[in-house]
């Protein structure tokens, strides 16, 4: 299965589920970071936090995509939402340029990020495990995503009043009363504003409690938790959830580059 480097897994999932993952491109000022296995992430944030510049990504180049492609048989790849990177287009465009006409790969725009991804990933494995034959396959997701809901919670602004997001005015006020954003997928892959939070107790309960608000059946569905640098808070998010509902399994995994950028240190990312 093929993917961009927003989809947060660990190397132990990207081995079990046989993941090639196409790098974005980082940005920081006048700067450029292939978002792949060398990056060092830790240095990475260091830098991203000293930088005064705009910081933001870029899309990988559909080469990239096409080399992939050749390479896989009746395969599928799961994209950054379209409505937040052009890596779904320089998907559908490798696709265009595949050499091989035998191979047939299924693009899906995840209409998501980072946890949300992984959540699309481990369904299209799952029901490749029973079986079933690839229009199935294809139907089932297309509708999981239509349903699949993102939260994510910053505790750091700096990089959105960085992209010009967020005024700095607004950004300021934020920060001054301590306020955590709730931020989340409006369904169609755009991120919208749900509500604000103070404290980590009272983040675990918002993020818990929009699952029930939610109507989504839970039982039987897995449930994706990245976190950056914050997995503490990540763990306790889990074990909320797993008390109040009926999930086969909740996955943490760390954020990579491109969703440590836009999580920036701390953030949380939850999708079900």
């Amino acid at each position: 299965m093929i993917v961009d480097s927003c989809c947060d897994a660990t190397q132990a999932l990207i081995k079990e589920l046989n993941l090639i993952k196409i790098p974005l491109n980082l940005m920081l000022g006048d700067r450029e970071i292939v978002d792949n296995e060398q990056l060092d992430l830790t240095q990475f944030m260091a830098d991203m936090k000293a930088c005064t510049g705009k910081v933001g990504s870029s899309a990988p180049a559909p080469a990239l995509y096409q080399e992939a492609f050749d390479q896989a048989e009746n395969s599928f790849a799961v994209t950054l939402s379209s409505r937040l990177s052009s890596s779904y287009s320089s998907a559908m465009l490798g696709k265009e340029m595949m050499e091989s006409t035998s191979n047939d790969v299924y693009v899906f725009d995840s209409k998501s990020a980072s946890a949300g991804q992984l959540l699309i990933v481990l369904k299209i494995y799952e029901l490749a495990q029973l079986g079933l034959a690839k229009s199935d396959i294809i139907s089932r997701t297309e509708d999981f995503i239509k349903h699949m809901k993102t939260y994510f919670v910053l505790d750091n602004i700096d990089n959105l009043m960085k992209n010009g997001r967020l005024s700095k005015v607004k950004g300021k006020l934020i920060n001054m009363l301590n306020i955590k954003p709730l931020l989340g997928s409006d369904g169609d892959g755009n991120i919208v504003s749900y509500s604000n939070v103070k404290g980590q107790t009272k983040i675990v309960k918002k993020l818990v409690d929009t699952i029930s608000d939610s109507g989504k059946n839970t039982v039987g569905e897995n449930a994706v938790i990245s976190h950056c640098n914050n997995e503490d808070l990540a763990n306790r998010l889990k074990q909320a959830i797993a008390e109040r509902f009926q999930f086969k399994d909740i996955v943490v995994v760390p954020t990579g580059g491109v969703s440590s950028l836009y999580a920036n240190d701390k953030g949380i990312i939850l999708a079900f």
